[in-house]
């Protein structure tokens, strides 16, 4: 089988290191100007500088990491071998998978990537059938064949548009033409953390802060399946090891800070926060401070970015979680969301009114008192608000039982607030449901307290004439002024009044 293989190799060897550009390049990247030879990665155990032997051993060299070539025969099925080499057999085979491809050419290299491919499932399959514990050398291999594998440099984003950077929800996604390699080292990835077999205390030594840090940059990738496949495995890796637990939330608190305050640029803030909404879920209660300054300075911030749309739902998710978990803060996060009310965003004022009424369905009466004043003068100016999505959002709000009873226990302070607006709206707004939405509600809050919406009504009236009054007066006062300064005469540096 060895023979056969061979014959399918390139016939140009790069068994020399003298003259090689690509003998030294880095593991974890694509050679793609070295002619489709594959070269030794030095980060997988044993590869050692090349050097001339003999033509077979040097073609193989040229393929495989010298400890693949040396050891067991890499292509050989696990159920052909003794259990006392399935170990050997399984670093061998991790070592193969080392190697990298250059998939820019579907072409090039077909035959050795059909190679790493079996292995790779046979790699998956042994970890689904493992009964006995993963000794150190197997960890540090697979560790360092991820490594190899998964972590590289993205190119720049010359896409101005792209899913991370605005609100580009159009734009097509990019996808990595690896991915039929690389979704096959993710789920032997997914696998092998999850399994049985993997000791803690040894797995953590390998999948340290310095691994993490390298799996959390790969969520800025513009491939949504990468991303999916990275939260998944987060999510396992925080389960699993429960010691780094505090550091992947400070990794992750510093990801979110920097897409805040800075780069306004991230492809898998969704993600991230999906991880993480499972993460404040589990959280014990009472919660600690840690988690509180979370909540206040990363979630509530993270409502400022034009393109905070494309990861609203999970926001929100992790918002009502620890309102949910402690309804003592809901007053809190009205108010942050109150402090970062879009004023010329239509669109995000739509969003904002959404979760605003997903807060206030776990908010009790006691909350909702200490922000319910300027929750509704903002509710107001949506009600009135000329674009009439914004208004109709505003207005629909009246339909939740939820709100509606806190409305009800507090409308001597709501219902003044509420009642101008509804006024304004029915006397000049020019949208027909928006008419017959703010109808509706003048109705039902009328039968709310019949009285009181009267009395309501009554000041409304009567502020409006005593501004209309106001307005003439100051109209009168300014063409008195207009006219006395016609008729006096312009001398040295006195100011000239220009009449109208």
């Amino acid at each position: 089988m060895w023979k056969q293989f061979l014959t399918k190799l390139p016939k140009k060897s790069s068994a020399s290191g003298k003259g090689d550009p690509g003998s030294g390049s880095s593991p974890g990247r694509n050679d793609a100007g070295n002619g489709g030879t594959i070269q030794r990665t030095s980060s997988c155990p044993g590869a050692g500088p090349a050097r001339p032997v003999s033509s077979v051993k040097r073609m193989s060299s040229a393929v495989f990491p010298s400890s693949v070539v040396a050891g067991i025969e890499p292509l050989v099925s696990f159920k052909d071998v003794p259990n006392g080499e399935k170990q050997n057999l399984f670093v061998s085979k991790v070592s193969l998978c080392c190697v990298v491809f250059d998939f820019s050419d579907p072409n090039k290299n077909s035959a050795e990537k059909d190679f790493k491919r079996q292995a790779l499932l046979d790699l998956m399959d042994y970890v689904d059938s493992a009964s006995s514990r993963f000794t150190e050398t197997m960890v540090a291999a697979c560790c360092r064949m991820f490594t190899i594998n998964l972590f590289r440099v993205f190119p720049p984003n010359y896409l101005s548009g792209s899913s991370g950077c605005g609100e580009g929800e159009e734009e097509e996604p990019m996808f990595d033409p690896a991915w039929p390699h690389l979704h096959l080292v993710y789920d032997l990835l997914l696998k092998f953390i999850g399994s049985s077999s993997l000791d803690t205390k040894v797995g953590k030594k390998y999948f340290d802060h310095t691994f993490i840090v390298k799996l959390l940059e790969l969520f800025d990738s513009e491939d949504p399946r990468e991303r999916d496949c990275l939260k998944t495995i987060l999510h396992r890796i925080y389960g699993k090891f429960m010691v780094h637990r505090p550091f992947i939330r400070k990794a992750v608190t510093n990801i979110f800070y920097h897409f805040v305050f800075e780069t306004d640029c991230h492809n898998g803030i969704a993600e991230l926060l999906e991880v993480f909404g499972s993460v404040i879920s589990g959280f014990a209660l009472p919660l600690k401070e840690e988690h509180k300054i979370f909540l206040w300075r990363v979630l509530i911030p993270l409502h400022k970015p034009k393109s905070v749309g494309l990861y609203l739902q999970q926001l929100t998710y992790c918002v009502t979680q620890f309102v949910e978990k402690e309804p003592k803060l809901a007053s809190s996060v009205i108010l942050g969301l109150l402090r970062y009310w879009p004023i010329t965003n239509s669109q995000k004022e739509v969003m904002f009114l959404s979760e605003i009424e997903e807060v206030l369905e776990a908010t009790n009466s006691v909350e909702f008192q200490k922000c319910m004043v300027p929750l509704f003068r903002r509710i107001a100016q949506c009600i009135n608000s000329s674009h009439f999505q914004v208004a109709e959002r505003a207005l629909f709000m009246c339909n939740n039982d939820h709100i509606i009873s806190l409305v009800a226990q507090n409308r001597q302070a709501i219902m003044p607030i509420v009642t101008p607006a509804l006024e304004e709206n029915i006397q000049s707004h020019w949208n027909v449901s928006v008419l017959n939405l703010t109808t509706n509600v003048k109705k039902m809050l009328s039968e709310m307290d019949e009285e009181l919406f009267s009395a309501c009504l009554a000041t409304h009236k009567e502020a409006e004439e005593m501004r209309a009054l106001l307005e003439g007066k100051r109209r009168l006062a300014w063409e008195l002024l207009e006219s006395a300064a016609a008729f006096q005469p312009v001398t040295g540096n006195t100011a000239v009044l220009v009449s109208r």
